[in-house]
């Protein structure tokens, strides 16, 4: 009985705690729920209109952005990649499968000196090529890879 009674206040006394921190504005919970959403690159059908509304559209390519794919991918559904920018201040990376119904399949930003590392898993609808697209000191760099698709995955 004792038990029950210790667990009951130490919960109670982590809900008021992460309350006190929300009413004294340290957490912001609201801000992590409400996060931007570019939906017009997200919903865009084509790659050059999901490159337009990303903003990404006439990047260089760059030897400092390097993505790591598998060339054979036996099932579309599961295609995992990393990405990673050594190009100084970079604030996000983006990452495009060319020929998928919605090209634009990530686009993840990096503050406060955060490492500019991704690792994920996407699906490919068919054979095409990846692109990671890396923002960085007002300009936009890229680098390509073609990765085999033996069974669709979207």
């Amino acid at each position: 009985m004792h038990a029950n009674r210790r667990g009951f206040l130490q919960r109670c006394g982590r809900a008021s705690a992460v309350a006190l921190g929300c009413a004294a504005g340290l957490l912001k919970p609201l801000l992590a729920l409400a996060a931007e959403w570019n939906k017009a690159a997200f919903d865009a059908t084509a790659i050059a209109d999901a490159q337009k509304f990303a903003g990404t559209f006439g990047a260089v390519d760059s030897k400092d952005l390097l993505l790591k794919v598998q060339e054979h991918a036996e099932n579309g559904a599961v295609v995992q990649l990393e990405v990673t920018s050594k190009i100084p201040g970079t604030t996000s990376i983006a990452v495009f499968v060319d020929k998928n119904p919605r090209p634009l399949v990530a686009d993840v930003s990096f503050q406060n000196g955060a490492e500019p590392y991704l690792f994920m898993v996407t699906k490919m609808a068919e054979s095409s090529r990846i692109r990671a697209v890396a923002r960085a000191g007002g300009k936009t760099y890229f680098t390509t890879r073609d990765v085999a698709v033996t069974t669709s995955g979207c």
